[in-house]
């Protein structure tokens, strides 16, 4: 039997005004910070053109990495801003190892590949101490996988693919 799936949106994409309230202090961070968030694991800075101006506009995500690509959860659904731009033009510019690369986004709604996604490359929180990063990898995986099965159900998933030079 299938798992019903909602097809409201999340309970934090009513917040979304917390995140646009605070887009200075989001770009300040990131103007701070830029070499470490450029270069770290669990972030992606990725830019999109807005849908509107067509200017470029940066955001910083959490992300999971996988070989070639990179996976990130809309956490206020459809109503992030980035999102909605991705939406009009998928090509996007990802920063990776400090330099900025084009790429492509794929926006996936489908539920049971999302998922799936989330059960294969499950997004652990970033801890400076390796101890807890290895309980989190071990002993707590399937209850975070659980969890994150069930987050991504109303939210939509988008795998960023960079693309290789000369292509």
């Amino acid at each position: 039997m299938a798992p019903s799936v909602s097809r409201r949106e999340p309970f934090a994409a009513r917040l979304h005004f917390v995140p646009r309230a605070l887009r200075g202090a989001h770009a300040a961070l990131i103007g701070t910070l830029r070499g470490y968030f450029s270069r770290a694991p669990g972030w992606v800075l990725l830019t999109t053109r807005g849908r509107r101006t067509g200017l470029p506009r940066e955001v910083l995500l959490p992300c999971a990495r996988t070989d070639g690509e990179i996976i990130v959860i809309s956490t206020y659904g459809t109503r992030s801003d980035w999102f909605r731009n991705l939406r009009k033009d998928p090509r996007v510019e990802v920063t990776v190892r400090g330099r900025s690369v084009p790429a492509r986004a794929e926006i996936v709604d489908d539920v049971f590949h999302k998922r799936a996604i989330v059960s294969a490359n499950p997004f652990f929180p970033a801890a400076p101490f390796g101890p807890f990063n290895a309980l989190a990898r071990t002993a707590l995986r399937r209850p975070v996988v659980a969890s994150l099965r069930r987050w991504v159900t109303p939210r939509p998933v988008v795998v960023i693919r960079p693309e290789r030079a000369g292509t």
